[in-house]
């Protein structure tokens, strides 16, 4: 008798427990994040042999403590915006030792990783850096975790209800296509590798799909071609157009994939986060945008170009709200805010709140 009432003590606790932890997830939205430095908060700091960390001073300097953060720009990230508006908690970086499964459940994980491209092969010069291959895979992992703490119904549920940010492609093109060091950049032609990228990422999103993937948004890419650094290779100092045209390209063939998923995969609401024209105006007329420059790095040494990344030997510019640029890559918070504010109304996205 002992024995059978000890047993249905047991049962009856289990049943509580995982209808707690089934409530709790169903009370929780958060996001999942996939991409590259544009999104990167602080995974890349913990590659120690990665040479794409925003490590140092001034990376940081108008977040939170102002102490770098592995953010690669003074401020936030376009993807902290739209979460933030949309009334979503702000996801860890995967590889920050404080992340665990309640951490998970409150708000999400950041798997960005700077240098991460759709390709396995892109910024291998950078010796350490995750792929969309493997933020995948981590996320896989991420799954079977949650799964076996909540269970597969509370879960999958979890999972589905959770918003989805993709945004890479730059690195597949500036350090990967454009450098002949790498078999891409002979083996392809400029539309043969657009078409190579693009099939690779539908492979990709299908597979997010289906580890539960159902409201993804992929931002695309803005005119790269304008960023400081590849500016100041050219003669003149203009944009280089032949680059903004694959950026070009493969938002055309990657917005049509988006839209074909959405119509073919079950329950998806795949978006594509278009600003090129936006941010492409935004330089050419950065005074209507509230800045007076828009073709230099905020941060660098003097007039010692390119400096490529940011340090405690670089001099930051008077005011850092009226820099398009943060560095030779990377848009400064008030870009990033204006991108994001962007995306956020061609899309028509609301706060969770009001969704709800």
């Amino acid at each position: 008798m002992e024995r059978t009432s000890l047993k249905l003590s047991v049962a009856i606790i289990v049943v509580l427990a995982s209808g707690f932890a089934y409530k709790r997830c169903s009370c929780a939205v958060v996001q999942f994040i996939f991409g590259d430095s544009l999104s990167d908060v602080g995974n890349n700091n913990y590659l120690t042999k990665s040479l794409a960390r925003a490590a140092l001073p001034w990376y940081g300097i108008d977040f939170g403590s102002g102490m770098p953060n592995g953010r690669f720009t003074n401020g936030r990230t376009a993807a902290d915006i739209v979460g933030d508006k949309m009334g979503l908690p702000r996801p860890r970086a995967f590889l920050d030792p404080t992340l665990d499964e309640d951490t998970i459940l409150e708000s999400g994980v950041n798997y960005a990783s700077g240098g991460g491209g759709i390709l396995n092969e892109t910024a291998s010069l950078f010796i350490q850096r995750f792929s969309l291959y493997k933020q995948i895979e981590l996320f896989q992992g991420t799954r079977e975790m949650i799964k076996a703490k909540i269970g597969e119904a509370a879960a999958d549920k979890f999972f589905t209800e959770a918003r989805y940010i993709v945004a890479l492609g730059s690195n597949d093109f500036i350090n990967n296509f454009l450098l002949p060091v790498y078999a891409d950049s002979w083996s392809y032609s400029s539309t043969g590798f657009v078409n190579y990228l693009v099939s690779t990422l539908e492979a990709q999103l299908r597979l997010l799909h289906s580890l539960g993937a159902r409201q993804l948004t992929f931002l695309g890419l803005g005119p790269m071609g304008c960023i400081p650094l590849q500016r100041y290779l050219t003669v003149s100092g203009d944009c280089q157009e032949s680059t903004n045209k694959l950026a070009i390209g493969f938002n055309k063939a990657a917005s049509q994939l988006l839209v074909n998923l959405s119509s073919t995969l079950p329950n998806a609401t795949f978006l594509f986060g278009d600003a090129y024209d936006f941010f492409q105006d935004m330089i050419d007329r950065p005074q209507v945008y509230g800045f007076n420059n828009s073709d230099a790095p905020c941060c660098s040494i003097g007039n010692i170009r390119p400096t490529l990344t940011c340090t405690p030997l670089s001099t930051l510019c008077k005011d850092r709200s009226q820099y398009v640029f943060w560095d030779e890559y990377h848009p400064t918070d008030k870009a990033n805010e204006l991108i994001a504010k962007q995306v956020m109304s061609t899309l028509g996205f609301k706060s969770i709140n009001d969704t709800n």
